[in-house]
């Protein structure tokens, strides 16, 4: 079967409409009328291949929220008219140490993208939530907390987990200092979810025209990168840093921020590679790790703490036929703070 959705035929070209494929319901499969889907700034990087080579006609999307509208036969968790939602991953291989953790998101056998990619037989490409269906094995189905609305929760499915994942696992909380570089779509998930922790907030950003946004999201704190003397005066203030800037490359400044122990996490993605001097490491005993999406555990965690914070997105709703408008704008980084798409216009 096909469902209406949009693609980008090749590199680079416009985004157009397009005949999705879709299987058929299969045991363990839900079917999903996908009723908003979220633009990531990856759904860009991937379909104009800044970042590796990708698989053409590409339709993207991997913050997807819906409505079930039909369950295979052995599918008992879900029914239909629940709400749901679909991440960045599509299916792994479910017997390595990684996901026999819950860490699904770094199997290290086989992982089928929700986009880009392919399903488990190693031949059907995966195509994204720029559609209005989609059918996904049960597994990789979340449910979405009543508390929050279907337009606000699509993005957590990718920038809310991808910020709540480093803060869980760093055990960002009372008395710890956190620091989020960056106030785009990932970054001010990540200054909500850190508030609603209870850490000591501190949003840094080159741009003073994000302070006052900055405190309305629950920051406690804010630092202007590009003031040298601020900087200085951070130096060792914070036990935490959440990096999600996809421009940078040198990071020393934002390391001698860290205090003895420090971590810097690095969530954003930048085209070419980070540079820092290692002085900057030894001298405090500072670390530098990187995540990537959550496991399925602790994306279900996610959302149900996002439910009971009330702790959606802030976006901006757009319809399908200004997909690429809404593209350039997020290039521009003109959006507070994440695009929705409504598959309904």
């Amino acid at each position: 079967m096909t469902t209406p959705g949009y693609a980008a035929p090749s590199a680079k070209a416009p985004l157009e409409p397009f005949d999705v494929p879709r299987r058929e319901l299969g045991p363990h499969d839900v079917g999903i009328d996908i009723k908003y889907a979220g633009i990531c700034h990856s759904d860009i990087h991937q379909a104009r291949e800044e970042w590796f080579t990708s698989i053409f006609p590409m339709v993207p999307g991997h913050e997807i929220a819906g409505v079930v509208s039909g369950v295979g036969s052995a599918v008992t968790a879900y029914k239909v008219g629940d709400r749901v939602g679909v991440g960045c991953n599509v299916g792994s291989c479910g017997s390595c140490a990684t996901c026999q953790k819950g860490e699904q998101s770094y199997c290290s056998v086989q992982i089928a993208p929700t986009y880009n990619g392919y399903e488990m037989d190693g031949s059907t490409p995966t195509y994204g939530g720029y559609s209005s269906y989609v059918v996904t094995n049960e597994d990789f189905v979340f449910r979405i907390p009543d508390s929050l609305g279907l337009d606000v929760a699509a993005p957590l499915l990718c920038a809310g987990i991808t910020l709540y994942q480093p803060l869980a696992e760093w055990k960002a909380g009372p008395g710890v200092r956190v620091g989020i570089v960056g106030l785009g779509g990932l970054g001010h998930m990540g200054v909500k979810i850190a508030a609603a922790m209870g850490a000591d907030v501190t949003l840094i950003s080159h741009s003073p025209g994000k302070e006052q946004d900055a405190y309305r999201l629950g920051a406690h704190h804010f630092l202007l990168s590009s003031d040298q003397a601020a900087m200085k005066a951070a130096t060792a203030s914070l036990d935490l840093i959440i990096n999600t800037a996809s421009a940078m490359t040198r990071i020393d400044p934002y390391l001698r921020l860290l205090d003895f122990d420090g971590t810097m996490v690095i969530v954003g993605l930048p085209e070419n590679d980070l540079t820092f001097s290692a002085f900057n490491l030894v001298s405090h005993r500072r670390r530098i790790s990187g995540t990537n999406n959550g496991g399925i555990p602790q994306t279900q965690e996610m959302l149900d703490f996002c439910g009971e914070h009330d702790l959606g997105a802030d976006i901006e709703t757009i319809g399908f036929d200004r997909v690429n408008e809404a593209w350039e704008r997020v290039v521009s980084s003109d959006v507070k703070y994440r695009f929705v798409l409504d598959t309904s216009t």
